[in-house]
């Protein structure tokens, strides 16, 4: 047990995952990065993206969040996620037209604060479609 990682997955809704992991690979604010026992404390904001659960060197798991916080110790990763959903049940046609809905509602803005909200939450769809795209070439 002392070279895996606990790895919890909590969104507003329910706890996605509680299991123990070779590694999980976290989207930070800051860049990507990988999360193995032993690992230094921190705590980092999630950006958008494809959480990564592996199991020896195979890929097990992939989640997709749309932000948070993460929190690592030496023997745990918690991720905190505004939302998230396993990338196998995202709907490509869904996430596609919501894209391109956001899109338009961006055209349409007409503050720099409504600007804002709807560029948050492109990048959450954007990141979304992405999870789709990529989850195809991933298996």
């Amino acid at each position: 047990m002392a070279d895996k990682v606990e790895f919890e997955l909590v969104s507003p809704e329910k706890l996605l995952a509680s299991q123990p992991v070779d590694m999980v690979v976290v989207p930070g604010a800051e860049g990507d990065f990988g999360v193995l026992a032993g690992h230094a404390p921190m705590i980092s904001t999630v950006r958008p993206g494809i959480i990564e659960v592996h199991d020896g060197d195979r890929v097990v798991n992939r989640v997709f969040v749309a932000g948070g916080f993460a929190e690592v110790t030496a023997t745990r990763c918690t991720v905190l996620a505004e939302q998230a959903v396993p990338v196998t049940e995202i709907d490509r046609a869904k996430a596609e037209q919501e894209l391109k809905d956001l899109n338009e509602d961006l055209a349409d803005a007409k503050t720099d604060a409504e600007r804002q909200q709807v560029e948050a939450k492109l990048a959450v769809a954007q990141a979304k479609v992405d999870a789709v795209s990529s989850g195809a070439s991933a298996h």
